[in-house]
């Protein structure tokens, strides 16, 4: 004890303070800045007239803003790693060759941070094929995704269907964790399209469907919101022919939204009647 304050109790204070951004104190002593009387207004500065008006600036005339060092070489390096990617998923023939390309690819720095790649999961003959954003914790600890409690209602809304994970197979844009489960950015979103373009070739569902907007956006090039494309059949084109792409909300935003579900459910009848469509494979 220290003048009856718990040394124990200051310096979780001031771990609190630094959490909370505060690392610097602006007086030795605590002030009741409400307490203090109103500062007298400030007397309205003198006005200078200037000698000559002044010369107008065209903007022809203005400096190019500066830019950083190396912004080009940056842009150019990052040009150059999608290169890359989409030379390696083109040589890859077969998905087990394509992630071993992917295991083996260092141009993305989300493989740096993340415990191990969460490729895919499902049977890859399957006729349908679903796609998400990236992997959360649970995935990425297991290397398989959707495993968590996102992928534990996607198997209920699956065997709603009378489906399950043998029936179907599923995969990412983005195979590698982001850091705390953040956004993936469109660099790297960009690098690993090559990749899942691939993975959708090689897989050839009958049906591709997009859980969620990332996903929507980025694969059937939608631009809506994700409640307003839901239920939409659009195609989606590979290399080889076009595949029948649909759009659902993603499972994460149904454990948030629970309401919606009733939207996930139709969306989901419809992809049971797809199936069932006569002359499909």
């Amino acid at each position: 004890m220290n003048g009856g304050i718990d040394q124990a109790a200051l310096e979780a204070l001031l771990a609190f303070y630094v959490e909370a951004g505060i690392d610097c104190a602006l007086d030795e002593a605590p002030h009741d800045r409400f307490a203090e009387p109103d500062a007298a207004p400030r007397a309205p500065a003198p006005v200078v007239v200037p000698a000559a008006p002044a010369v107008a600036v065209r903007p022809a005339d203005r400096a190019p803003p500066a830019q950083g060092p190396g912004a080009e070489s940056l842009g150019a390096a990052a040009d150059d790693v999608a290169r890359l990617a989409g030379a390696l998923a083109r040589s890859a023939g077969t998905l087990q060759e394509l992630e071993a390309a992917l295991a083996d690819f260092e141009g993305c720095t989300l493989k740096r941070t993340a415990r191990q790649l969460a490729f895919a999961d499902g049977t890859p003959t399957a006729r349908v094929m679903f796609v998400g954003e990236a992997p959360g914790a649970d995935e990425d600890r297991i290397g398989r995704p959707f495993v968590g409690r996102a992928g534990q209602l996607l198997d209920r809304m699956l065997a709603a269907i009378e489906l399950d994970r043998t029936a179907v197979y599923i995969a990412n844009i983005v195979p590698w964790r982001p850091p705390g489960n953040r956004t993936p950015t469109p660099q790297e979103a960009a690098i690993c399209r090559p990749f899942i373009d691939r993975q959708i070739e090689l897989a050839d569902p009958d049906i591709l469907v997009c859980l969620g907007g990332p996903a929507a956006q980025a694969l059937l090039g939608i631009r809506e919101g994700i409640l307003r494309a839901r239920g939409r059949w659009c195609d989606y084109h590979t290399g080889t022919r076009p595949i029948r792409g649909f759009a659902t909300l993603h499972p994460a935003y149904l454990l948030r939204s629970p309401l919606q579900k009733r939207l996930a459910w139709r969306d989901f009848r419809a992809i049971r009647r797809a199936l069932a469509e006569p002359g499909t494979s």
